[in-house]
Parts: C-alpha cells; structure tokens; sequence
C-alpha cells in the first residue's frame, strides 16, 4: 500500500513512491536531524546520572589501566630513552628536584599526600561547581574529561614507562617508601593494586590542566583565577620532586587534553567555556497543553 504503478513502453510494471511515502521520507529525515541536536544540545544534567556515570568511568578506567600487561622490561628500556633524550635536550633536572624536595621531610611528606589525594578531590570538586554554577557548560567539559583520559589508556597500552623511581641503576628516591606516608597507589603496600608502569601519559598533569583551565575560563574572582593556573604548575613540580614522572611524562599529559578539547569541539561545535551558562529545556507537548499532531515541543531557556 502506498505505493502505485506504471506500465512502461516495454509493458513492465515499476512502482512509483506515492506523494505520502516521500512526505513520511522528508519527515524522518528531519526527525532524525532534530534528534541530532538535542543531542547536542547542552542540557541540566541529572545528579542521580552524573554520580552513577563518573563512578562506573572511573572503575571501567581503573580496570583498564590496571588490566594492561606490565611490560617491564620494554618500561624500563623506555624510561632508560626518555633519560636519555631528556639529557640530551638540557631538561633531565628531575633527578635534582627530587633529591632537593627530599632533604625537606616536612615538603615532601606534603607533596606525597598533595599526589595521593587532590588529583581526585580538585577534579571532583571542579565538576561539582559545573554541575551547579555552569549547567549549560558541564556536559562539553564532562565530555573534554571523559575523552582525555579514554586516549590516555590508549598510551598506557602502546607505550609502558616506569617511573623515575623504578629505573634501574638510578638514584632516584622513592619519598613515599622512605618517609613511610600513603602517598602512591604504585608504591609502598598499595603497590600491588596499581601497574607501575603506566607512567605516559601523566593524568596527574592532564586532569590538573583541565581544572586549571576551567577554573581561569570561567571564574569570576581574580585571585581564584590565579589558583586555577597555580594548581598545574604545582602539580608538575609535585609529580617530579615524587620521581612519579618525568618533564615529558607530562607533555602526554598535555597532549590527550588537547584531543579532549578537540573531540568537544567537533561534538558541540563550540569549546565548553565558550558555550551559554543557561540551559534549553524542552518540555513535552502534553506537558504545555499543546496540540500533539506533529507540533515540536517549545523550548524555553531555564537560567541558572
């Protein structure tokens, strides 16, 4: 049915798409590019969703990154041409920092604890303040988040890299086993539930960076600013005066964060920061009291 036929000059039979037909085609089609973009468009996100999606990311990551061979011998001959590109360029002072931090017990405890924590309490704390203050920007620098550390487990298969700390022949200091402080999930009794030898790309580095940047990007208080760019600047000394990382460590770090951004700007078409702080918010037709034959659902804009 709907469908009719014509008799050609040969006496064949062909069917010929009736008007509807091509109306139901046209309407599908349209249909399908309205779903698109309220795909794309940023909406308030669900407190109970966010909570479950961060939690099972971060253990799919966790498994993941934990699940990748340790390849010892291939880390450490990679770390072993890391050193030695990294002298070669004038930059190998990490070996310096760490044994200067490591003579100031009180410092370097501080940064033992500053590594085992603030990388997940700044980064939680930083989506929650999106999730309040910034709704219409959330979910592009959710997705920025998301995306960086997704490429990153890609370098954690592709290239093993032992840390400073664990380089054969080196006089690195591991500070977490010698001041006896909960600092590393790689090191000291946590050191079996984590694999040492995914040091490339640094997430530290990346995740920091993300916060630094948001919170520059989009606070209003100048001096709060400020510590956002602070927070990776310290970061970068903290996971090189711990021997948890080299310079280079963090250019991969930088790196998939730059990929983050990218993949958000190809999906929004915008990067988060330059996205509206308000939210669209579509309500069913029903809801309004509207017609239901065919009529799209009015948007309003809900501001924060």
């Amino acid at each position: 049915m709907g469908e009719t036929t014509v008799t050609t000059l040969e006496g064949r039979q062909r069917p010929v798409a009736s008007p509807g037909a091509a109306e139901r085609n046209s309407r599908d089609g349209r249909g399908l590019a309205r779903r698109l973009r309220d795909l794309r468009t940023p909406r308030r996100p669900r407190l109970w969703f966010e909570i479950l999606l961060i939690a099972v990311s971060y253990w799919t990551y966790s498994l993941i990154r934990n699940a990748v061979p340790e390849q010892k011998t291939q880390a450490l001959r990679n770390a072993d041409w890391i050193w030695r590109v990294e002298q070669d360029l004038g930059i190998a002072v990490e070996q310096s920092v760490n044994h200067a931090v490591d003579s100031v017990t009180w410092l370097i405890v501080g940064m033992n604890y500053y590594y085992a924590t603030l990388h997940f309490v700044v980064t939680l704390g930083v989506l929650v303040w999106l999730f309040r203050s910034h709704p219409g920007r959330y979910a592009a620098a959710r997705l920025v988040l998301f995306a960086t550390t997704a490429v990153a487990l890609v370098g954690y298969y592709l290239y093993p890299l032992a840390p400073p700390r664990l380089m054969n022949g080196s006089d690195f200091i591991d500070t977490v086993v010698v001041h006896h402080t909960w600092g590393s999930m790689a090191s000291g009794d946590l050191k079996n539930m984590s694999n040492q030898y995914a040091a490339m790309p640094s997430m530290h580095i990346g995740w920091s960076l993300w916060c630094g940047l948001t919170i520059f990007a989009l606070a209003s208080v100048p001096w709060v600013r400020v510590l956002g760019l602070l927070y990776p600047t310290a970061t970068l000394l903290v996971i090189v005066a711990t021997a948890n990382h080299f310079w280079l460590d963090a250019v991969g770090g930088m790196i998939c964060l730059t990929f983050g951004f990218l993949v958000a700007r190809l999906w929004y078409g915008s990067l988060p920061y330059a996205l509206t702080r308000e939210v669209a918010v579509r309500e069913a037709a029903a809801a309004e009291g509207e017609p239901r034959s065919g009529t799209p659902p009015r948007e309003r804009v809900q501001r924060d």
